[in-house]
């Protein structure tokens, strides 16, 4: 089976997209973001380009490029656009894939749909991504039962900061899910440096047998 997940967070800022990057490059995937809210500076796939150390054809087009960094259902009414969730289809092709979504579950795409909704619908197994600071546990577990709720497949959850060894463990039993590993804060952010700390902390052939 080829490996397929979804990169989604409890919140926008955790470092969802530098995680992202990280397995990209680690499983030599394709990456794709399906809806960009914000195109000054690098967006998303952008710094994924970067950071994943992959060739440029990795990096597939957005179904949406919206100008305003603001959630994306507003964005697009800014833009004078609405969002189909029905044109959001996992892109074909070889190879393992890594999806980023924006923001958390429940951001909302239009009037009618979240985040969430499209992901119920793919059927691709979740990676949460989580900050280990104060308040993540209520972020972290509400997330959880989001998916759970709409019987999203969670292939578990991988912290971002440093460590906070409690609060990790009260997610993962609270939670009944599986840790994934924890990403620390990097004082010198570069491709290398990410995939040093990724190899020492994520283990692939755990995550593609949790895939699976």
């Amino acid at each position: 089976m080829t490996a397929r997940f979804v990169v989604t967070g409890t919140d926008t800022g955790i470092g969802k997209t530098v995680f992202a990057a990280a397995l990209t490059g680690a499983l030599n995937a394709r990456y794709w973001k399906p809806v960009q809210s914000g195109l000054e500076g690098d967006t998303d796939s952008d710094t994924v380009a970067r950071l994943s150390g992959l060739p440029a054809e990795y990096i597939l087009p957005e179904a949406y490029r919206l100008s305003t960094p603001v959630s994306p259902h507003l964005s697009a009414r800014l833009d004078g656009v609405e969002i189909d969730p029905v044109r959001l289809e996992p892109p074909a092709g070889r190879g393992p894939l890594v999806i980023e979504g924006a923001g958390g579950l429940l951001v909302p795409l239009g009037k009618d749909a979240v985040f969430a909704d499209v992901f119920a619908r793919w059927r691709i197994p979740v990676i949460l991504c989580a900050r280990t600071s104060l308040g993540t546990i209520n972020h972290t577990l509400l997330s959880i039962e989001a998916l759970r709720s709409r019987n999203i497949p969670i292939c578990g959850v991988a912290f971002i900061g440093a460590e906070n060894a409690d609060t990790q463990a009260t997610i993962a039993a609270i939670g009944q899910v599986k840790v994934l590993g924890r990403l620390p804060l990097l004082e010198e952010l570069t491709s290398e440096t990410l995939r040093r700390d990724f190899g020492e902390n994520f283990d692939i052939a755990s995550l593609i047998e949790a895939h699976a």
